[in-house]
């Protein structure tokens, strides 16, 4: 098509970029700086989530009440100077990169929709730290966590090296096959994505977030005028691409897909490491995650009978009022007509 036009959105330093995005979620297209700090709030809201504080940035309106997406995937790109990135729904400044995680959304979506099966996955494979919650982690099982495990994995059949243009990339380096590992590992997200589809299609909505430090390492080992840092930078932006509009098509273009880049967060993130085992054994949301009450199931029903009894009663409160109002004593009220009977007979 001679009209279609390929636009490039070029990311520096830190950066939130909005790959995919329904159309009910809207982002507005400006130069609004956001804080790391708020990146969570953003999620929540996006997902239909109330948040503690008002988050009075002016790059997300509000959308429809009843339209929710049905997964929202982050992914934070460490070690980003620039990065092109295909035709993006938005793109705005990062200020004050401070480490973060998605555990409040978490935890939101495991108390409510604990009986059915969302998908709440958070891993950092450079630091082989992984955490889930819910029914669907019997689905990750498989996925390759700890790097003897990606790297046994990049051997495998199905393995990226083998559809990658690796150029000045080793597959015998370290840095290199880190890099490599955390290309394999959303390679097989959205391969067990696919097999799994039943996952993108419950009403349960699911939360990915995946932080990448290879670009990182290939920076401070190559150094960033390096050809294995431009090599790898291309090949990641390509790479993110291509999985965010997969992950965008098998959730029926009802996905939130954002990209954080940062060159460095300014302070270490620290957090307990779970495996999968772990993760099992978590049933209860109440008490191992501190959180303010348990979700009562029965709330619906309660509030719908609730509701529509007042509205009943407020009706039928109208209706008497207004027939009272309009009341002919002579003819309506027995009162009056006794009286006027008796009258006559006198």
């Amino acid at each position: 098509n001679p009209l279609s036009v390929t636009i490039l959105s070029r990311v520096h330093g830190d950066s939130l970029t909005i790959l995919q995005a329904p159309d009910f979620v809207s982002f507005q297209k400006g130069d609004w700086p956001i804080s790391g700090e708020n990146i969570p709030d953003l999620v929540a809201l996006t997902m239909g989530f109330s948040v503690k504080e008002d988050l009075s940035w002016p790059g997300l309106q509000a959308g429809p009440l009843f339209s929710r997406p049905r997964a929202n995937v982050l992914l934070v790109v460490r070690g980003v100077n620039n990065l092109n990135l295909p035709k993006s729904v938005a793109s705005y400044p990062l200020e004050n990169p401070v480490p973060f995680t998605l555990d409040s959304v978490a935890e939101t979506v495991h108390s409510l929709f604990n009986e059915d099966t969302p998908v709440v996955l958070q891993l950092a494979p450079s630091e082989e730290r992984l955490y889930m919650l819910g029914k669907a982690n019997a689905v990750f099982e498989d996925l390759p966590v700890t790097l003897q495990q990606i790297r046994a994995r990049l051997s495998q059949d199905g393995s990226v090296l083998t559809s990658l243009p690796l150029n000045s990339l080793s597959r015998n380096a370290e840095a290199d096959l880190l890099f490599l590992s955390e290309v394999q590992v959303l390679h097989d997200i959205t391969a067990l994505l696919q097999k799994h589809k039943h996952l993108a299609k419950d009403h349960s909505p699911d939360i990915y977030s995946l932080e990448l430090s290879g670009l990182e390492e290939l920076s401070r080992l190559y150094g960033p005028d390096s050809p294995q840092y431009r090599d790898a930078t291309a090949i990641l932006a390509t790479v993110l691409q291509k999985f965010g509009e997969e992950v965008y098509g098998l959730y029926g273009k009802s996905a939130v897909v954002e990209v954080v880049t940062v060159k460095t967060f300014e302070a270490p993130l620290t957090r307990k490491s779970r495996s999968i085992l772990e993760s099992r054994q978590i049933s209860n949301p109440g008490s191992p995650y501190n959180l303010a009450y348990k979700y009562n199931y029965e709330y619906a029903v309660v509030f719908n009978i609730v509701l529509w009894l007042m509205i009943a009663l407020a009706l039928a409160l109208v209706v008497i009022a207004y027939n009272l109002w309009n009341m002919d004593p002579g003819y309506d009220s027995i009162i009056y007509r006794m009286t006027n009977q008796k009258i006559r007979m006198d």
